[in-house]
């Protein structure tokens, strides 16, 4: 099991360019079956979640192979449209994979998606709209069996602006018959981009961006070379590191736009920022201030996947912070091991009340999911001596050379072997 071993107490200085957005390229992949033609997806993040996504695609007869950054996928051969279960039960974006397979076979099944353990994530979104669109479904024994004779076009109302299923939708709409009319869509970033790539291969999809999305289904679709996005909250969390450690770094890659309420909150703060084209700068000096209130929400909200830096962040501040966390119900797990730092939080359900305190030291962390291990490597940064974050495999599945980015910038971290 390998871990991080962090000497806290460096401030971070220099420039960083950002990977591929994560959550761009999973569903990228995923949309990657809907022709027969090879997909070249560019700058492809070296993530574990990624490989796990190449091997979901490799077990229904694609053939993907990397080269350097760039991925090439040919599903001319892709002939399976069942997933087996330890790899959608080890990825909760495999779930994507069920609109897909529905336009290309017509079939699906799936065992119920996994991923990190940051609460129930229901999918009734994603098979409600599937249903609208001429879908059967049963569920028996973890499994969801999907099948339709034809996707058909409908009117889908989301209940609420899930990313997931507002991006299945897309993919089981874009080869239906007719036209289907999403409302209460998502409006993250990422959404936007999955429209780019699939107009890029030929399909008829707009408003993207906007909570309603037009879809209108087309015969057949080509392949496609595509750059994604880079990402947004890999941003985030070394623009949080730097707010932490003191310093001045420079993300490069992302939009200001794309983490407006994460920038106006880190101002609030007291860091200074400076935005220009696809260029973030941060200041930090001094000791600085509690945001009082965080609240996560769907984009153009505070990101959920940001929650857990900002609370490390707000953990050394001056004042007291409330971070309420609206989008997963067991998101607050990484608070016992910021505690064991000295962080003095206090959690009741979906609230978390920070009192800032001087500083924290170095402690033995375990990483328990994705962006709460994040969290705990940025705490450890800014922590006075030794810390070690244990269990790595959560924080591989979204960042690329987390260790040698940190170090780029001044910060002392070394990957133990486990």
């Amino acid at each position: 099991m390998d871990k991080f071993m962090i000497e806290g107490g460096r401030k971070l200085y220099g420039s960083v360019k950002m990977q591929s957005a994560k959550n761009s390229v999973l569903p990228l992949f995923a949309a990657s079956i809907l022709t027969d033609q090879r997909v070249i997806i560019r700058e492809t993040p070296a993530i574990s979640d990624v490989s796990c996504m190449a091997q979901i695609l490799r077990e229904l007869g694609a053939d993907v192979r990397f080269r350097g950054e760039d991925v090439h996928i040919d599903s001319a051969n892709a002939c399976c449209h069942e997933i087996s279960s330890a790899l959608t039960r080890e990825l909760r974006s495999s779930v994507f994979m069920l609109g897909s397979l529905l336009t290309r076979f017509h079939r699906a099944v799936i065992a119920y998606p996994g991923g990190c353990d940051i609460g129930l994530r229901p999918i009734d979104l994603h098979l409600n709209a599937l249903k609208r669109l001429g879908v059967s479904i049963v569920e028996r024994d973890g499994f969801i069996h999907c099948s339709c004779d034809k996707l058909r076009g409908a009117e889908i109302p989301l209940d609420f602006p899930s990313v997931g299923a507002t991006e299945n939708i897309l993919l089981a709409a874009v080869m239906a018959d007719g036209v289907t009319t999403l409302s209460g869509a998502a409006k993250e970033p990422e959404i936007v981009d999955l429209q780019n790539f699939l107009n890029a291969m030929g399909a008829k999809v707009s408003g993207a961006g906007t909570d309603v999305i037009r879809i209108e289904g087309v015969k057949e679709l080509s392949g496609v070379t595509f750059k994604p996005m880079k990402d947004r909250i890999e941003a985030g969390t070394f623009l949080i590191a730097c707010a932490i450690c003191g310093g001045e770094i420079e993300v490069v890659g992302v939009r200001g736009e794309n983490i407006g309420l994460l920038l106006h909150k880190l101002r609030e703060n007291g860091c200074k920022i400076h935005t220009k084209n696809d260029k973030i700068r941060l200041e930090s000096h001094g000791r600085l201030r509690c945001n009082r209130r965080i609240e996560t929400m769907p984009f153009p909200g505070f990101p959920t996947d940001l929650q857990a830096q900002a609370t490390a962040l707000n953990c050394i501040c001056e004042g007291g912070a409330l971070i309420v966390e609206n989008l997963f119900e067991t998101r607050f797990k990484y608070v016992p091991e910021l505690q064991k730092m000295g962080a003095d939080i206090e959690v009741k359900g979906r609230n978390a009340f920070v009192r800032g305190v001087n500083g924290l030291h170095g402690a033995s962390l375990i990483a328990g999911d994705l962006r709460g291990g994040a969290a705990l490597v940025i705490a450890a940064l800014g922590a006075e001596g030794v810390s070690e974050v244990i269990d790595l495999s959560h924080v591989d599945r979204g960042y690329s050379d987390f260790q040698e980015k940190l170090k780029s910038l001044g910060a002392e971290v070394k990957r133990v072997r486990g």
